[in-house]
């Protein structure tokens, strides 16, 4: 069995994409989205993402390709917005030639356009994310942005676009 998360597993105590942006525009003083920011990133709470592998341990047959998906793509300005608002720091776009630079290693998969769906994971395993998503964290309040243990913060209001079933990353 495969399993298949999203660039952003968000939650209490996350140490992954999102508190390294954070980490970025402090240090560059500035909240920085590439292009227009229209790219968008797929999200999901650690907790639904654990619930799912241990379904997919119990439920999945042999060779299956599971993806825990809860939102299928926040666009990367929402997640650079709230972090400028956690922050209190200004919001900017970074040109895709200059992504690597502004942002380091992330840069290059900021830049990616990766929604993905988990309708098909949903399906085979009867699994449906509960937990808060980003956009409902972010109505929480982006404050965490100010520590390290950030959260997914992109804003309300958030509709993920719909992927074609039957696609690669729409298991």
């Amino acid at each position: 069995m495969s399993l298949r998360f999203t660039p952003t597993v968000h939650g209490n105590g996350d140490h992954g994409f999102v508190p390294t942006l954070v980490d970025v525009a402090r240090a560059r003083g500035a909240s920085g989205y590439v292009g227009d920011g229209s790219n968008r990133w797929p999200a999901v709470h650690r907790l639904d993402a654990a619930h799912m592998v241990r379904l997919a341990l119990e439920k999945a047959p042999a060779g299956s390709v599971v993806h825990g998906v809860a939102e299928e793509g926040v666009p990367t300005r929402e997640i650079a917005e709230a972090i400028g608002r956690g922050l209190d720091v200004p919001v900017v776009s970074v040109s895709p030639q200059e992504a690597a630079a502004h942002f380091g290693w992330i840069g290059a998969f900021f830049a990616l356009d990766a929604p993905a769906s988990s309708a098909l994971t949903q399906q085979l395993l009867g699994w449906t994310p509960t937990h808060p998503g980003c956009s409902r964290t972010s109505r929480q309040g982006t404050t965490s942005a100010r520590h390290k243990q950030a959260r997914c913060p992109t804003s309300a209001g958030v509709r993920p676009r719909q992927l074609r079933v039957g696609s690669s990353l729409s298991r």
